[in-house]
């Protein structure tokens, strides 16, 4: 698949017109700001290495990103959607932070970029992509052997549907209306049949619940709604 066949138009607006709140802890992407350290720290304790070349996919704002930078001699962060990756660059020459920006897809990089990264994450992505298993296969190209990947999406069941689209987006407003589509949802199984295809060994399933209450997140074995995926390049 092309690059521009795996690009949605509708996902591409829908982030270009949230951009100019992507830094703002209370804004549409507080959640993000919420989950970020919990997130951090999953994928930071499992890979327990140095890292010389980290690639975010998805970056958005550089939300994960900034926090990638300090763990890694470079860090780039890619993103289809021209809005938020301005943001992005600029938030990152406030904190003055040397992270390399392109915008880009995933597909497009890596028929240059082939077995360079030692990280490569890709965070809330492939439920906002045409075709997940290209992204995914796209990431393990640009993955070195033995280098560590980390995949984040949601389940498609009734609950992650209740939770995610009527309670957070429908109800309690905590996302806009339209950020998620259901049919785009991916489950457990799915995914990890596409990282076998991909030349993925799964190394850890895990769930990320996520209170919007009291903004706290863990990851745990709760896997019905948002869940992260390690996995390592053959």
């Amino acid at each position: 698949m092309t690059e521009i066949e795996n690009l949605d138009p509708d996902e591409i607006k829908k982030f270009n017109d949230m951009a100019a709140t992507w830094w703002d802890p209370n804004g549409n992407f507080k959640a993000l700001h919420d989950i970020n350290p919990t997130r951090l720290d999953y994928i930071i304790s499992r890979v327990n290495k140095p890292l010389s070349m980290v690639l975010d996919v998805g970056c958005g704002g550089g939300i994960l990103t900034e926090s990638l930078c300090d763990h890694s001699d470079k860090t780039i962060g890619i993103d289809a959607a021209p809005k938020p990756l301005k943001v992005a660059e600029l938030h990152a020459i406030e904190q003055e932070l040397q992270i390399d920006y392109r915008l880009t897809t995933v597909e497009t990089l890596s028929q240059d970029h082939q077995n360079q990264f030692d990280l490569v994450t890709c965070m809330e992505l492939l439920e906002h992509v045409t075709d997940f298993y290209s992204t995914v296969q796209a990431c393990a190209n640009l993955a070195r052997p033995g280098a560590d990947l980390f995949f984040s999406t949601i389940n498609r069941n009734p609950i992650s549907y209740l939770k995610l689209i009527v309670g957070a987006e429908e109800i309690l407003n905590i996302l806009p209306k339209g950020t998620h589509d259901y049919q785009k949802f991916i489950k457990p199984s799915e995914l990890a049949t596409s990282l076998r295809r991909a030349g993925l060994e799964l190394i850890d399933l895990s769930g990320i619940s996520y209170n919007p209450f009291t903004r706290k997140c863990k990851i745990n074995s709760d896997i019905k709604s948002n869940y992260i995926i390690h996995a390592k390049k053959k």
